[in-house]
């Protein structure tokens, strides 16, 4: 898949026998053009970049609203955890999910650095294999706020090749 951002493409693969259902929603909601100008709500540098919340995280739509972002997801039903010992690492795109591992919807991440302590925690559908650069540009939240971003960079589009 391709996940356009401001400053460049990002080349993704995705991990079909390892996380089928995610995959499954991933290419839906993208070939539904759902994640076009959806934000990066949640940047923590050195950490990760989250988006997806295709609710009230889109941009170009009546629903959007800052103060919600995070809290929603699409109108398909939650999936259950897909959970692998494929690692966290620098690149890795993994679904976002509440405190229920059976939670994941919409929204994911994409990490900047290694992150071993969510092994086996999240569900991790895919990689990026170029463009990382550009993922490394995306605006980085507040620190202090959890990483809420103030005038977020959001995904441009987000197409299967």
């Amino acid at each position: 898949m391709i996940l356009k951002l401001k400053d460049g493409d990002v080349k993704i693969e995705l991990f079909q026998d390892v996380a089928p259902k995610h995959v499954e929603r991933i290419k839906i909601l993208a070939k539904e053009g759902i994640y076009d100008s959806v934000v990066f709500h949640r940047v923590i540098d050195g950490f990760m970049a989250q988006t997806g919340d295709v609710k009230f995280g889109n941009s170009s739509n009546d629903n959007y609203d800052l103060r919600r972002v995070g809290t929603g997801g699409s109108s398909l039903p939650d999936l259950k955890a897909e959970f692998s010992d494929l690692p966290h690492d620098r690149g890795t795109l993994s679904m976002a999910r509440s405190q229920d591992p059976n939670s994941a919807n919409s929204q994911f991440f994409i990490c900047f650095k290694p992150a071993p302590f969510l092994d086996r925690q999240y569900t991790v559908f895919g990689k990026i294999v170029e463009g990382m650069e550009y993922v490394d540009k995306i605006k980085k939240g507040d620190a202090n706020k959890n990483g809420s971003v103030e005038n977020p960079d959001k995904i441009i589009s987000f197409k299967s090749l």
